[in-house]
């Protein structure tokens, strides 16, 4: 299923290549599972810690999250903690352009950086040896950026290029990006991440420098160091490195941001273009998202009861018994500050009008609210999302990506780690009450992508 595309880009400098880290399923989606407790600590600039302890191999990530993404962003600027993402890479006074990047290479490491709506986040794995390095580089640029006016130039064109590529030449990503505008009425979280092309095309040199003197500083930031390490012996490294760096006092303890009204009617969106092949319908639903804790567990087993996999109430009944849909399925963003995402997605058979689909939908969804799941459904629901999240812990950059995610958005480490206990908690009553609640119509969007005929298309541009 193809999400919000632009809700996490990752940008990894060293290849010039521009990738997605895909939002269902994905480890941002799930919180974790039960392992060794992480270190954390703080230090006195207000940097927070967090090390991960992982010794299977002799590999080290570190991983720096800033507490600022596109719902930052001051109004009329969209996309500016993007476009200051792909300028991080720029070079610094002590370390030109390029010497991070292939400093990272000689050592046959990788590094990336990716934005959100709640955070940015600059990574680098490496051997255990070289983390030392990275710290340096990283704790560098973190005040020292270097921004040269006809880089800045040239890295905007870049931006508006990847626009052309994830957005304008692809109809389902305009979907995605007109639907979350209709969703959030005033939230900020309306904004596509990568940003609106107006005003992409007026960013200068003062707009990057201005937000990152603003946002990036150490009582701003989370420091995720995964691998095979030990806290103890790196806490010293650590604070050496970047305990020197000054705190920004003008910094808020807390993010607020305008927050939707309570929703009062459904909403449509339609988008026809010819380059359409395959009709698709999607909704998205206004709910509560991990933070503060509450009633994500039971989200997160309602999206998996609903449309995870082939045993699934939606798939069954439009794939299977019916046979209306190729496929069906629901995800739910749970990592984020404020209300998030519930999705339905389906691809309709041919010759089958959205209007079907919607009322086998519909049919599924009261169903659900008026009685509760079968003991073994809700059961093999549960496996499924605490097994998904099992087999995430083998990549190193994921857990820290998990971490990162959360405590960036809100969470502890304990509620983090408090994820499948939560889940082994859901009750099939609750399930049956969240579907009621937080599945109503009035708090939706139905987005309808469509093939646009050729010549109703060349009339319009004529």
């Amino acid at each position: 299923m193809t999400r919000t595309a632009l809700a996490v880009e990752t940008y990894d400098s060293a290849d010039g290549n521009l990738r997605y880290v895909p939002e269902e399923g994905s480890v941002l989606a799930r919180d974790t599972v039960r392992s060794d407790r992480p270190a954390s600590f703080t230090l006195q600039n207000g940097l927070q810690v967090a090390v991960i302890a992982d010794h299977r191999t002799p590999v080290a990530t570190q991983m720096i999250w800033y507490k600022v993404g596109s719902a930052d962003e001051p109004p009329g600027k969209s996309g500016l903690a993007h476009f200051l993402e792909h300028l991080m890479f720029k070079g610094t006074s002590k370390h030109p352009a390029g010497e991070f990047s292939q400093t990272v290479q000689r050592c046959g490491g990788k590094q990336g950086g990716f934005t959100g709506t709640d955070y940015t986040a600059y990574f680098q794995q490496v051997p255990r040896e070289q983390l030392g390095k990275m710290m340096e580089l990283e704790a560098d640029r973190m005040t020292g950026l270097i921004l040269k006016e006809e880089n800045v130039l040239s890295e905007r064109d870049v931006v508006l290029e990847e626009l052309n590529k994830q957005v304008a030449n692809r109809p389902d990503a305009q979907l995605a990006e007109q639907m979350m505008a209709a969703l959030y009425l005033n939230h900020p979280y309306g904004r596509p991440v990568i940003g609106w092309r107006q005003e992409i095309e007026k960013f200068d040199r003062e707009d990057a420098l201005a937000f990152y003197k603003r946002f990036y500083a150490p009582n701003n930031a989370i420091l995720i160091i995964a691998g095979d390490v030990d806290a103890n012996a790196i806490r010293p490294m650590v604070g050496k490195i970047y305990g020197h760096i000054p705190p920004q006092p003008s910094i808020p303890a807390e993010r607020l941001r305008p927050q939707e009204p309570t929703p009062a009617a459904p909403r449509t969106v339609t988008l026809t273009d010819p380059r359409v092949e395959q009709p698709a319908l999607r909704r998205y639903y206004l709910v509560p998202s991990a933070h503060p804790a509450g009633e994500s567990p039971v989200l997160d087993v309602l999206a998996q009861l609903m449309g995870g996999g082939a045993n699934s109430h939606l798939y069954r009944a439009l794939v299977i018994d019916k046979q209306i849909a190729i496929t069906v399925e629901t995800s739910y963003e749970r990592t984020s500050l404020d209300p998030t995402q519930f999705e339905i997605y389906a691809l309709p058979k041919p010759g089958v009008g959205f209007g079907e689909i919607e009322c086998a939908i519909d049919e599924v969804i009261a169903d659900i609210a008026h009685m509760c799941a079968r003991a073994e459904d809700l059961e093999r629901a549960k496996t499924q999302l605490i097994a998904q999240a099992t087999y995430a812990q083998d990549s190193q950059e994921e857990l820290a990506i998990r971490y990162g995610g959360g405590l960036t958005t809100g969470l502890s480490i304990d509620e983090i780690r408090g994820w499948q206990d939560g889940i082994r908690a859901v009750t099939a009553d609750q399930v049956r009450a969240a579907a009621g609640k937080w599945l109503d119509k009035k708090r939706s969007v139905t987005g309808y992508l469509m093939k646009e005929s050729t010549r109703n298309h060349q009339e319009k541009r004529s």
